[in-house]
């Protein structure tokens, strides 16, 4: 399961961060079918493999808090194999169950700042974000959301067909190029979160330009997850994925460079919502 978990998160088969953290911290369950002699062995192996899951992704503000948080909870504390078992598919259950309650809770503040009416702009793929506009639809809003193609792996695709089933949704797509265009209409941008550490907000690539452009235009933008996006000492690494996604075939003396995410300075951000509240 470690292994097959590890392969996914580096192919980036799962859009969701929180979805990341969540399968990467039931991973972990495989250690409690394995046999130990002592407890100390016990924790070197769990300290190896939640090792190998943090450096699957060098991106993931959650995925990193999830895995140490379980780290934390067991080695050290256990006073023998079965109890060291014992605490680790404990911490499993509270740690995955947190990461999925903190993201609805995310979702549930977020939708209390939308209102009927509104035109959204929507960026990526970000389950958090797609649960804010549903929640606030389901309450009753009619809501208009520019979706961006999010390339080079336009994920927004998957966003839009996502929108386009939820009542009371008016669901429009514009390429990354026309979010000057369609930011024009909008009261509002609503972005994810991948991670804010030491003043940086990081998100999938295209943040950058489009909270320029939205800050240029006047359009508050608000970013919405879970707490558990935010960290400390944490060194973020870009992700640079395959440049046969940006162009199918090679030209010679051409250097193609796809990064995976922007730095965008959290100041430049109007509003952050997370489980814990809004921060402005």
């Amino acid at each position: 399961m470690i292994d097959e978990t590890v392969a996914e998160i580096r192919a980036m088969r799962t859009h969701s961060t929180s979805a990341v953290a969540v399968k990467a911290t039931r991973a972990l369950a495989e250690l409690l079918d394995r046999e130990y002699v002592a407890v100390d062995e016990f924790e070197r192996d769990l300290e190896h493999n939640a090792g190998v899951l943090r450096r699957s992704n060098p991106s993931h503000a959650a995925l990193h808090n999830a895995i140490r948080e379980v780290e934390r909870s067991v080695v050290g504390e256990a006073t023998s194999v079965e109890d060291g078992k014992q605490r680790l598919e404990e911490t499993i259950d509270r740690v995955a169950d947190h990461i999925e309650t903190a993201k609805g809770e995310a979702a549930a503040n977020a939708a209390e700042h939308i209102e009927d009416g509104d035109t959204l702009l929507v960026h990526d793929y970000s389950t958090t974000v797609l649960e804010s506009i549903e929640n606030a639809a389901r309450d009753g809003a009619h809501l208009t959301v520019y979706v961006t193609e999010a390339r080079p792996r336009t994920l927004g695709r998957k966003t839009a067909r996502v929108l386009a089933g939820i009542a009371r949704v008016d669901t429009r797509m514009v390429v990354d190029s026309a979010m000057g265009y369609a930011l024009r209409d909008c009261d509002r941008v609503l972005l994810g979160i991948t991670c804010m550490t030491g003043g940086t907000y990081y998100n999938r690539v295209g943040t950058f330009p489009l909270v320029v452009t939205a800050r240029e235009l006047g359009v508050p933008v608000t970013a919405v997850g879970s707490g558990a996006k935010q960290i400390e000492e944490f060194r973020f690494e870009n992700e640079f994925r395959d440049a046969v996604e940006v162009m199918r075939e090679p030209v010679e003396d051409v250097t193609i460079e796809n990064p995976s995410y922007d730095a965008t300075p959290i100041g430049m951000v109007d509003t952050v919502i997370t489980d814990d509240g809004v921060v402005e």
